[in-house]
C-alpha cells in the first residue's frame, strides 16, 4: 500500500461565514487535484475557527486579577491567559509558566488551545471550535453535497505530549470514518494474540498531514490518498480517555 499526502495551497484568508467546502473545492480545482473515492480531507482547526467566527480581538478582552497575576509572573499577555481560563473547565497543571487545562470539550492541552499563530500577526487569538466533531460533520456533508463523494474529514490541532518534548498534530474533530483500528483478538505474524491494541488512526493521519503541509506554508488543508479507512460515525471525542480509566487524573 502506498500512502500519498497532497498539501493544498492557494486558500485565501478565511473570513467569518466563508463556506469552507466551496473554498476548499475551489483551491483543489485550481491545483488540478480533484477529489477521488477513498480520499481523506484533513483540515487545520484555524480555518474552521475563522470561518465559524471563533477569533477574538485581544483589544476586547478584559483580564481578571487571576489572569493578570499569572501573566505578570511569567511575562505573558494577561488577555491570552484570560481566554485560556475562560475556555477551560478545570486546571490540570499550572507550573513554571505552563498552563495545562482541560477544555470545555474535554481536551487536555496548553492554554485551552488558545493560539495567536497564523491568525493576524498577534492582535487576535483563535479559539477552538465549540464542537469540532460537528464542524467536521458539516464540512463532510458539504463536500458530499458538492461532489457526491464520501470524503471523511479530520480537523486537527497541535498538542504537546506528556514525557516528550515537541508538538504533534492530533485529531480534534472527525466525520465519516472510524477513529480507531481495533486489533484486539487478532494474532501477530508470530502467532501472539493481541489484547489491548487500539490504534488511533485519525491521530496518525493528522500527523501525516502536519508533516506534508508544514507550519508556515499557508497550506491548511491536506488530501490523504491510499489509506484504507473504515467508514463509520467516528468522533474525535471517542479518543478522550474516560476519567475512570485515566491513571493521571
Amino acid at each position: 500500500m502506498e500512502l500519498h499526502a497532497f498539501p493544498v495551497g492557494g486558500i485565501s484568508e478565511i473570513r467569518p461565514g466563508d463556506p469552507l467546502a466551496d473554498v476548499i473545492l475551489t483551491a483543489l480545482k485550481r491545483q488540478k487535484l480533484p477529489l477521488a473515492a477513498g480520499d481523506i480531507l484533513v483540515v487545520t482547526h484555524k480555518i474552521v475557527s475563522k470561518a465559524e467566527g471563533h477569533v477574538v480581538s485581544l483589544s476586547n478582552v478584559r483580564p481578571s486579577g487571576r489572569a493578570r497575576r499569572w501573566a505578570r509572573s511569567y511575562g505573558y499577555d494577561p488577555r491570552v491567559v484570560e481566554l485560556a481560563l475562560a475556555e477551560s473547565r478545570r486546571m490540570v497543571r499550572q507550573r513554571h509558566g505552563v498552563l495545562i487545562t482541560e477544555t470545555l470539550h474535554g481536551l487536555v492541552c496548553a492554554n485551552s488551545g488558545v493560539d495567536l499563530s497564523n491568525v493576524d500577526g498577534g492582535s487576535s487569538a483563535a479559539l477552538l471550535p465549540p464542537d469540532p466533531d460537528r464542524s467536521a460533520s458539516d464540512l463532510h456533508r458539504g463536500i458530499k453535497k458538492k461532489t457526491g463523494l464520501h470524503i471523511p474529514v479530520i480537523i486537527t490541532d497541535s498538542f504537546g505530549r506528556p514525557w516528550r518534548e515537541g508538538l504533534t498534530e492530533v485529531a480534534i474533530g472527525v466525520a465519516g470514518m472510524r477513529v480507531f483500528h481495533d486489533f484486539c483478538g487478532r494474532r501477530d505474524p508470530y502467532g501472539y494474540r493481541l489484547h489491548t491494541t487500539l490504534e488511533a488512526v485519525v491521530d496518525e493521519l493528522a500527523c501525516v498531514s502536519g508533516l506534508a503541509c508544514g507550519k508556515l506554508s499557508r497550506r491548511p488543508v491536506c488530501i490523504i490518498r491510499g489509506f484504507l479507512y473504515q467508514r463509520g460515525r467516528g468522533q474525535a471525542k471517542q479518543i478522550i480517555r474516560p476519567a475512570a480509566r485515566d491513571l493521571f487524573r
